[in-house]
């Protein structure tokens, strides 16, 4: 990988850390502040070219985990 697109994809890290503390109790993004580290996002959002395509492939990516969450959560009891 070239320095530049190795430097791009570290802003789009930036950029989805970002958006995962911002908004920690929605959606899942408690499991990227929590469970995922900068190579685990990279490998994850490696085709994004925008934060926002990033972003979108995260949510993509860990919304499933929350709903499930979510379910068995309201299961419980």
């Amino acid at each position: 990988m070239n320095d530049f697109r190795q430097y791009a994809l570290s802003r789009l890290v930036a950029a989805v850390r970002q958006h995962a503390e911002e908004n920690y109790s929605v959606d899942g993004w408690d499991y990227v502040v929590e469970c995922y580290d900068d190579a685990e996002i990279t490998e994850i959002i490696k085709k994004a070219r925008t934060p926002a395509g990033a972003i979108k492939m995260m949510r993509a990516h860990i919304k499933p985990r929350a709903d499930y969450r979510d379910e068995i959560q309201a299961e419980r009891f």
